[in-house]
């Protein structure tokens, strides 16, 4: 089969070198962003007097005729047609004759598939948007349906501070509002048009670039046309916010996984998010966890791919540039669905108050507080931290814990320990207590639970301007 760009040459293409240098086995998902950009496009050449009128209708005809093909699956994309540009274009010149190669006066296969890509990435965006709202009001919901059971709270994995439940599921709220935000800035560097740049110095024919933004929704065209065929930072920029999403996503996995286990008992998550053993007929596993925490490796590996293709390369465009897609497209597919499970994962999710608390009684997480009711009582914090350390350890040597001693006890260790004591390190005076702006007490996690509905109420507007834009 004769090329497209095959005047120049004398012999034909390896087949090896086509299947090698193809990419449509995995650009052909771009079919509806193509043939937008390539309406839009022959609907400016028309209006700017470049091609006839007549001309552009059959073009525009035929596109529509080929997305249709295409949507009910009577369309054979070809290997030694390379791309999804230059199949679609071949069909359109076989449907509506010399017409067809008019389509791409004035533009290149660079700035062709630089559209198409901001194109996709922009639609891709407003998905993954709705996906992580979706995610961050599972969330809410679950902060919401238990509102006062209090879990032992961790650093370095050792029981440190009780908290409320709901705190700790507001926590990641927090870290995926700000990949929300991350997700925005991903947007205006897709909103970006860079069609009519051409191979990479712009055209000779008088075209009106602003027109087919408008045509495409896009917010702004770009300044310089080299930077237009060589930009793929709105693809890193997604890269990373991905990564940074799927690492949140595998820290909570990590908590899941182990609250879920008979070691926490914590939680316990529905039957429909697990599977079981082949062998062990006892086992649950939380697969889908485990399957997040594992994906994120490869997220993190299509950022770095990415990275190390553009890092060397010389302006403008280079076939480098093909390797943008593959990572990018198996990004998307794996954030898109680890977003929809886990928020389903979570609805399902059941927590264990009872084992919660049963931790609490056993543990030291009151310890700070004690220090603190000494503090009050006008003792530095560094003397009353040696107290607190020296009570603990007679506990552990006596396998009591703090609330077990007695106040003849407690003041052998200082003579500060008054009779209030026992209540000021009960569970509840520990987590009320901490009612400092954003701590863990129910009076500040029911303002934060207020502020995240705020930030949810702008969210929404910002899917509902995503998804007006989007073509």
């Amino acid at each position: 089969m004769s090329k497209l760009w095959g005047g120049r040459f004398a012999k034909s293409t390896d087949v090896m070198v086509e299947e090698f240098t193809s990419s449509i086995s995995f650009d052909s998902r771009m079919y509806s962003q193509d043939i937008a950009g390539s309406i839009a496009h022959a609907t400016m050449l028309a209006a700017c007097g470049i091609i006839s009128q007549e001309d552009a209708k059959l073009i525009i005809d035929g596109l529509k005729g080929i997305l249709a093909d295409i949507e009910a699956g009577n369309f054979s994309f070809e290997v030694s047609l390379e791309d999804i540009h230059m199949n679609i274009e071949k069909r359109l010149t076989e449907c509506i004759g010399a017409a067809g190669g008019r389509l791409h006066t004035a533009r290149s296969r660079n700035d062709q598939v630089a559209l198409d890509t901001h194109m996709y990435v922009r639609g891709q965006v407003a998905e993954v948007a709705r996906l992580l709202f979706d995610l961050e009001q599972a969330i809410l919901d679950t902060a919401h349906k238990y509102p006062e059971v209090i879990m032992p709270g961790y650093t370095h994995l050792q029981r440190a501070q009780p908290i409320l439940f709901s705190h700790h599921m507001l926590a990641y709220f927090f870290m995926l509002e700000r990949d929300f935000r991350r997700l925005g800035g991903v947007w205006e560097s897709a909103d970006i048009m860079p069609l009519g740049a051409g191979a990479l110095a712009g055209t000779t024919f008088p075209i009106d670039r602003e027109q087919v933004a408008r045509e495409l929704n896009f917010g702004r065209v770009y300044e310089n046309s080299l930077d237009a065929v060589s930009d793929r930072d709105y693809i890193l920029e997604f890269l990373s916010f991905a990564s940074i999403l799927m690492m949140h996503l595998s820290r909570l996995s990590e908590e899941i996984i182990l609250w879920s286990s008979t070691e926490f008992s914590f939680i316990e998550l529905d039957d429909a998010h697990c599977t079981g053993s082949s062998i062990m007929p006892q086992k649950k596993n939380p697969d889908v966890a485990e399957l997040v925490r594992g994906k994120t490796g490869r997220v993190f590996g299509h950022l770095m791919a990415m990275l190390t293709v553009t890092k060397g390369l010389p302006l403008a465009y280079n076939k480098d540039l093909q390797e943008d897609k593959e990572g990018l497209f198996d990004t998307i597919d794996t954030v898109k669905f680890s977003l929809t499970v886990y928020a389903a994962m979570l609805r399902g999710m059941k927590v264990n108050a009872g084992a919660m608390r049963q931790a609490l009684k056993t543990d030291f997480s009151n310890a700070t507080d004690m220090a603190d009711y000494l503090v009050k009582k006008g003792l530095p914090f560094r003397q009353a931290h040696e107290v607190v350390g020296k009570c603990v350890a007679y506990c552990l040597n006596e396998q009591k814990t703090l609330t077990d001693l007695t106040l003849e006890q407690f003041k052998e260790f200082s003579p500060l320990f008054a009779a209030d004591i026992t209540d000021a390190i009960s569970i509840e005076t520990c987590v009320a207590a901490r009612n400092s702006l954003g701590g863990t007490s129910p009076t500040q996690v029911g303002q934060t639970l207020l502020i995240a509905k705020s930030v949810m109420d702008k969210q929404q507007k910002r899917l509902d301007m995503y998804t007006k834009t989007t073509l």
